[in-house]
């Protein structure tokens, strides 16, 4: 048994769950969200304030999807109860960006500006000119559009310029050591 999948998914006050026709729908306070369920053997049953993930079937692909489908009910309850936030930094000589209406502006080294328009469900902010805060009810896309926008200028090694997560450790190389 999948130690992930048989876990029990805590449903809070104010959240409604319906499994219908291997469509999984999480609606809740900030928002709603659906899951298809591709696999016929995994079943979602609602015992009380929480939900269970159950497989009928031992074959591989069954056992192996078990668990992932569990933890993106999970994210479906915990989105829509607290939204999930990454933040960047954007570290260069010069370098700054703006929101506007829904697309971030973004000026970092390049001869033109580099704009990154923000999907439906998405709100993108800049707290300050060197921090991006997207924030979003489904985990995926958050993630998705926060590796977007870091992958217009990945940090390089030696001066540690670029665009990184709050939380990223950059580990930084040696330049030329100018032996004589």
């Amino acid at each position: 048994m999948s130690r992930i999948g048989k876990m029990p998914i805590e449903v809070p006050a104010g959240i409604t769950v319906e499994f219908e026709r291997g469509v999984v729908s999480v609606k809740g306070p900030k928002g709603e969200l659906t899951q298809e369920i591709a696999d016929r053997h995994i079943e979602i049953v609602k015992e009380g304030a929480a939900l269970h993930v159950n497989r009928n079937s031992e074959n591989k692909e069954t056992r192996a999807k078990h668990g992932l489908y569990r933890q993106l009910i999970s994210n479906m309850v915990k989105g829509v109860t607290n939204p999930f936030v990454k933040t960047l930094i954007v570290h260069g000589v010069g370098w700054k960006c703006s929101v506007t209406g829904n697309r971030l502006v973004m000026n970092i080294g390049f001869s033109h500006q580099v704009e990154i328009f923000a999907p439906d469900g998405i709100t993108i902010a800049c707290t300050d000119p060197t921090t991006i805060t997207v924030t979003g009810i489904d985990r995926q896309l958050v993630g998705q559009v926060a590796a977007t926008i870091k992958s217009k200028r990945p940090v390089e090694p030696y001066h540690a310029y670029g665009i990184r997560y709050k939380d990223e450790v950059v580990i930084r190389k040696e330049g030329k050591t100018g032996k004589k």
